[in-house]
């Protein structure tokens, strides 16, 4: 996606856990994780709406385990921090629905047994839905993610941090950011604009909250030296943000797919991933793509990479794969579609026994970014196919 001459500007957003979205996605990770714990083979599709004073859950589960979904529901909100009218929702007092069913036995019956070996009696899993994944990387950062969507996820993150770290703190919840990178060519050289808006008390002036942004948030973030005197900043441009979260907007699950990606610099196939386990291939194949993209970049194999997976519902087996360097590769973007297909198996089952995707690790991926997290847990994340691509690349 990098353009290789001139200047250009490019801009992501992120937004922070206390996002109505950001909500939902999280309480439908949470009952994910929840049943996890006890059930690593079950089968979650789970979706949250949010409104005020209202959180419903709904979707398709089936698991031996039980768990107490409205408990986990408010046990989140409590966490992010709406825990009074002041913040404009109420973990305590809030209304929590939900409806829940089972898998659809025609779609389960295709994961349960794959295109290729039905009949056989030697099980593998199909794919949960046909669809196109997408994976990305690029040489912008350490974490090999685009610098806007990267810096946009710390600005939030620290909006969160500032907050939690104080208990008289003035922020609440919500809040959004939003980075302007001006690229010369294919390298981020300055900061062109900064948006941050926070959600904050009805008792706080516009400047106090200016100033404190200003100096905690923003500075603390940014480095100096991509800013100058001709960055733009705004701070809750609107003049005022007391009534948020919930209240404030409707929430839904998969409404920040961007957000949960690359900040729109790579392509998305459409599909979000929270409340989904790991047999549903639009979050277990989309980390596979990413990790495979990140290893190329780290192998020094090219400077920006994407990589696509499609698949049919109940095969096992991707229809396609496709690695698309965008003239950065170091050999043909067909020969390292060839490497991938012989390095890494994409089948549903060996992404999840790879990634070892059956663990309850899913609600922390629901806010700042599936992906360029520095978490242990994130096994997508790891540079473990470097070696290998590189000895691969080096036969031809």
């Amino acid at each position: 996606m990098k353009k290789n001459e001139g200047k250009w500007l490019f801009t992501s957003e992120s937004v922070t856990e206390g996002h109505p979205d950001k909500v939902c996605d999280q309480i439908s990770d949470a009952v994910l994780d929840a049943i996890l714990e006890n059930d690593p083979m079950a089968r979650v599709a789970c979706e949250t709406f949010a409104a005020t004073g209202m959180i419903v859950i709904a979707g398709e589960i089936t698991t031996d385990s039980y768990v107490d979904i409205p408990s986990v529901a408010r046990n989140t909100l409590k966490e992010i921090g709406y825990n009074g009218s002041d913040v404009s929702f109420d973990y305590k007092t809030c209304a929590v629905m939900t409806s829940i069913d089972e898998q659809s036995p025609d779609i389960a019956q295709g994961v349960n047994d794959a295109y290729e070996t039905r009949g056989e009696g030697q099980l593998d899993i199909g794919a949960g839905d046909q669809g196109m994944m997408f994976g990305y990387a690029n040489d912008d950062t350490p974490e090999y993610m685009p610098l806007p969507i990267s810096l946009s996820h710390k600005l939030a993150m620290k909006l969160a941090e500032v907050r939690k770290n104080d208990p008289d703190s003035f922020l609440s919840p919500d809040g959004k950011s939003q980075v302007t990178v001006e690229y010369e060519g294919p390298k981020p050289k300055r900061i062109d604009t900064v948006v941050v808006s926070t959600q904050h008390r009805d008792t706080v002036d516009e400047a106090t909250v200016r100033e404190f942004v200003t100096k905690n948030v923003i500075e603390a973030v940014i480095s100096p030296e991509l800013m100058d005197d001709q960055t733009r900043i705004f701070i809750n441009p609107t003049g005022r943000f007391v009534i948020g979260g919930p209240a404030g907007d409707t929430g839904l699950t998969g409404r920040k797919i961007i957000v949960d990606t690359y900040g729109g610099f790579g392509r998305h196939g459409g599909g979000c991933f929270s409340g989904k386990d790991p047999t549903k291939v639009d979050r277990s194949a989309a980390y596979a793509a990413r990790h495979i993209a990140k290893n190329i970049v780290a192998a020094g194999l090219a400077n920006e990479c994407e990589v696509q997976i499609a698949y049919a519902i109940g095969v096992a087996r991707p229809v396609s794969v496709m690695v698309d360097t965008f003239g950065t590769g170091k050999i043909d973007d067909t020969k390292l579609a060839s490497i991938v297909n012989k390095i890494c198996d994409l089948r549903p089952a060996a992404i999840i026994k790879d990634l070892d995707l059956r663990r309850p690790i899913y609600k922390k991926t629901a806010a700042y970014g599936h992906f360029g997290r520095e978490d242990a847990d994130f096994y997508w994340e790891r540079l473990d196919l470097v070696d290998a691509f590189r000895e691969e690349a080096s036969k031809l």
